[in-house]
């Protein structure tokens, strides 16, 4: 089917940039809202955008992840409210894992005004941003480094396994309808694995571009998480799944 020029160019800019925003496009194509919504409802409906709360994402690979430098820019301020708000969660002098991902890269500098905390994690953008603070201890996993910054492999996953933290600081890549909490990487989900179990609160943040995201390999159930912090009400269907594992749902 040939897509009106519009259509085009708003499919475009999604795969451009991983995510757009009804806002923008309408203020970029002299048009109303309302027209962007139709328009996304009908690229979506031939699959080839995803619709999200508020805008548009691109309808990606599910065994491969968007590149680092794109996810850094999507959903900036949307990740920027769900890191204040799990920082506001982490009293001083607590310990915490926080694992890989943007999101946990904002909560790291969203903790950087608290005092004393003990930080293990397998991301070195993570270790970099809180290592400047002398009252803070820092400690990083072993193992493979990925491009990302992302530390990986079974060093990683026997260095988590040595402690027992009071919080899990916690980003995923995607939330199924039927509670999967998925990822694109089967050696980070086992360092993630490992973070959940030797965690007494399991705190995640996903914005809301993750909900009904694609990725192939599953890390577990959203049971597993204590509370889920997001800027938009996820589906009916992962809603009951919440309040039937008692997940506190935290809207920001």
């Amino acid at each position: 089917m040939t897509l009106a020029p519009r259509q085009q160019d708003i499919l475009d800019l999604a795969r451009e940039r991983g995510y757009v925003s009804i806002d923008e496009l309408a203020q970029a194509f002299a048009v109303t809202p309302q027209t962007i919504r139709r328009d996304i409802n009908q690229l979506a409906e031939q699959g080839l955008l995803r619709r999200t709360h508020g805008g548009a994402a691109s309808e990606a690979s599910s065994t491969q992840n968007t590149a680092y430098a794109m996810r850094a820019g999507l959903m900036r301020d949307e990740k920027q409210r769900i890191a204040e708000a799990i920082a506001a969660q982490v009293p001083d002098h607590a310990s915490v894992f926080i694992n890989i991902g943007t999101t946990t890269e904002a909560i790291a500098r969203a903790l950087l005004n608290h005092r004393g905390l003990k930080v293990i994690t397998n991301n070195l953008h993570v270790a970099a941003q809180l290592s400047d603070k002398a009252d803070f201890e820092v400690l990083v996993a072993g193992g493979t480094v990925r491009s990302d910054g992302g530390i990986v492999g079974q060093t990683a996953v026997d260095f988590i396994q040595q402690f027992k933290v009071d919080f899990a600081l916690m980003g995923i890549s995607g939330i199924d309808d039927d509670g999967s909490l998925l990822d694109f990487d089967y050696q980070e989900v086992r360092v993630s694995q490992a973070i959940i179990d030797n965690a007494r609160q399991v705190l995640l943040a996903a914005d809301s571009s993750k909900f009904g995201r694609n990725a192939v390999v599953r890390l577990g159930s959203i049971s597993l998480v204590n509370q889920l912090f997001t800027d938009h009400t996820p589906s009916p269907a992962l809603a009951r799944l919440l309040a039937q594992h008692k997940v506190q749902l935290k809207l920001v």
